[in-house]
């Protein structure tokens, strides 16, 4: 079986909820970009894999059942205590755009269930995120 890193894993996420509308937005790539070099998370990560992890998980995306494979290769790559940071990184990257799309919403909801993310946890991640992007 194949098997992925923690920091595939999680760009593996931004991309999976980036892609789910069906276009990757030129704010949620920078999003990306940015959280990878900003996150001690990823302190220790390649950043030049980026595109190529990015590649990958579209190919991954392109087959039949793509998203649960996706979704499968995260759950086994994730170590306990970074699941609620990819499903943090899920709703950054929804967020960027101003405006959570309806496909955007079902892939986050599909990756909390995958996750095993508590729904009193799910919902402090979301506001929390929430918070971060609000204007007056």
């Amino acid at each position: 079986m194949r098997t992925i890193s923690h920091h595939a894993a999680l760009v593996y996420v931004m991309v999976v909820v980036s892609a789910a509308d069906g276009a990757m937005s030129d704010k949620e790539l920078r999003a990306i970009g940015d959280l990878t070099r900003s996150l001690p998370v990823f302190k220790d990560f390649d950043r030049d894999r980026l595109v190529v992890l990015a590649q990958d998980c579209s190919a991954i995306l392109q087959e039949e059942d793509g998203l649960a494979a996706v979704l499968g290769l995260v759950k086994d790559a994730l170590p306990e205590p970074l699941r609620e940071t990819a499903y943090w990184l899920a709703l950054e990257v929804a967020l960027t755009d101003s405006h959570i799309k309806l496909e955007e919403v079902r892939i986050i909801k599909t990756l909390r269930r995958t996750l095993g993310i508590d729904r009193l946890v799910a919902a402090a991640l979301e506001r929390g995120a929430r918070a971060r992007f609000q204007v007056a």
